[in-house]
């Protein structure tokens, strides 16, 4: 786990990891991070908060990425359109069966090439291949498949898809708070943290009773702290 200095910021390391943590946990401008820290005595602007964001997010979501068990060999693919300055671009997504989110690509392209792109870094992140992939109807990725030379089952059943799908959500609900991405690059940049973010705090409450959701919770406390300030 990489270690990150706060030196020569004239705020504790601990207000800053609060602050980069509410933006990147919750549905919240960078003005509601500005008034929620104002409530508590601190005077920081929501540029601020954007530079924290921009320097420390990246090194947190590092260190919360090695601290993540291996992922399911069930992956589940899809893409979703978002517009860029009045263009459109497309979100190519993977998550597992238990809907962590593995891997995605900011792209201006839904075709062959793009889908190839999503798979080969999926298998050099993951390091493993996969025994079952679900997908819609999109012929790309057959295609693709097809020149990776992949073995594993496809199923290409929109029904199926609906982990894939489901999964946006979070992400639209960003893009309408964010009034849109700005570039490719800052999409690309901003869904990384959250993408970390999402999975280290994604305790499928739903299938747990209270006292054990209440031991997960405080350990997912713990383990923000630990990537975030190496305590």
């Amino acid at each position: 786990m990489q270690k990150i200095s706060f030196d020569r910021h004239r705020f504790p390391s601990e207000i800053i990891v609060h602050a980069v943590w509410l933006y990147a946990r919750f549905t919240l401008s960078l003005r509601d991070v500005e008034d929620l820290l104002a409530e508590r005595g601190l005077d920081v602007s929501y540029e601020t908060v954007r530079r924290w964001f921009l320097k420390f997010g990246s090194q947190i979501s590092a260190n919360l990425r090695t601290t993540r068990p291996a992922p399911s060999d069930h992956w589940y693919l899809d893409e979703m359109v978002i517009a860029i300055c009045g263009k459109r671009h497309w979100l190519w997504r993977a998550v597992d069966n238990e809907g962590t989110v593995l891997d995605f690509l900011v792209q201006s392209r839904r075709n062959t090439k793009a889908a190839k792109k999503l798979i080969k870094s999926l298998l050099k992140k993951q390091k493993m291949s996969p025994t079952l992939i679900v997908t819609d109807k999109l012929r790309s990725y057959h295609a693709a498949f097809r020149e990776l030379r992949l073995t594993a089952e496809h199923i290409d059943n929109k029904r199926a898809n609906n982990r894939a799908e489901n999964s946006h959500q979070p992400v639209r609900r960003r893009e309408r708070k964010m009034q849109r991405f700005k570039s490719p690059g800052s999409a690309q940049r901003f869904l990384n943290v959250h993408a970390s973010t999402y999975n280290h705090f994604d305790l499928q409450r739903h299938l747990i009773n209270r006292p054990l959701f209440k031991k997960l919770r405080a350990g997912a406390f713990s383990g923000w702290k630990a990537a975030a300030l190496n305590a």
